[in-house]
């Protein structure tokens, strides 16, 4: 009998012990690194309907596009939300990050935006044209300059196309490159830039109304969530997608952005 009860204990023990364990595993923040703009909105509306799941979020925001992925890589972050695929292909190719995508989430038409000029066909010989330094977002902007007939890449240059890709340039811009977020404050410096959809809104610019030249929406370059490799199968993974992807974060951006951000899921 006393051996029967001593065994019941044990049992009792390891139980409350495992349920322990899940409630400390379930109360555990996930911090999500974000840039500053329409990311960080869409993800504070997630972390409200993700807490209803049990899920607990901490939002941090970032002003730039190396430090969120260097973050995940660390450890300081447990996912990031402000890439699309193309950029994510390239940071894996260079520095060898173990990232999966979790899931698509917005999809941010890139504009081009001047000053000093109402239509793209008014930039004068010798230009100079800002555009992101990083190789997936600077040769989108030239396929996007080349569908509107002002530089023609060399064939296979693709999403990947530098400035060194261009073979022909009738009006000689003069391309200036720099950080994706100091964009919007070189603009009085620059006849026109190129400006990703986050950055602009961040400086007060409606790609709706101030952009004289967006992207098409059909493209490759819809935003993802982008978790470690090592924790695909987490539960609290599934939670942070069955929060985006809910109907209130859809009616909240077509709300909030007006057209601006479209839900890519």
């Amino acid at each position: 009998m006393q051996k029967r009860t001593l065994l019941q204990s044990v049992l009792a023990l390891a139980l409350a012990a495992g349920i322990s364990g899940a409630a400390v595993a379930q109360d555990k923040e996930i911090k999500i690194g974000v840039t500053a703009g329409p990311h960080g909105q869409i993800m504070e509306q997630v972390k409200k309907i993700a807490e209803k799941d049990g899920l607990k979020i901490k939002v941090i925001e970032f002003s730039d596009y190396i430090q969120p992925n260097a973050a995940l890589q660390s450890g300081e972050l447990d996912a990031n939300s402000y890439q699309h695929k193309p950029y994510l292909d390239a940071q894996i190719k260079d520095r060898g990050y173990k990232f999966v995508v979790a899931a698509d989430t917005v999809n941010f038409p890139i504009g081009i935006y001047s000053k000093k000029i109402k239509k793209i066909e008014e930039l004068k010989e010798g230009a100079r044209f800002g555009l992101p330094n990083d190789p997936t977002n600077g040769g989108r902007v030239l396929l996007l300059l080349q569908a509107n007939g002002l530089v023609k890449l060399k064939e296979g240059a693709g999403l990947k196309a530098t400035p060194l890709d261009v073979i022909e340039n009738p009006k000689k811009l003069r391309f200036v490159e720099l950080d994706a977020a100091q964009l919007p404050r070189s603009l009085d410096d620059l006849d026109a830039a190129a400006i990703n959809t986050n950055f602009a809104i961040s400086a007060g610019l409606n790609p709706k109304s101030d952009a004289i030249v967006v992207e098409n929406a059909k493209n490759p370059y819809v935003n993802i969530l982008v978790i470690r490799e090592a924790d695909k199968n987490q539960p609290w993974v599934a939670k942070l997608v069955k929060a985006y992807h809910s109907e209130e974060i859809r009616k909240f951006v077509d709300t909030q952005f007006k057209g601006a951000v479209m839900p890519g899921f």
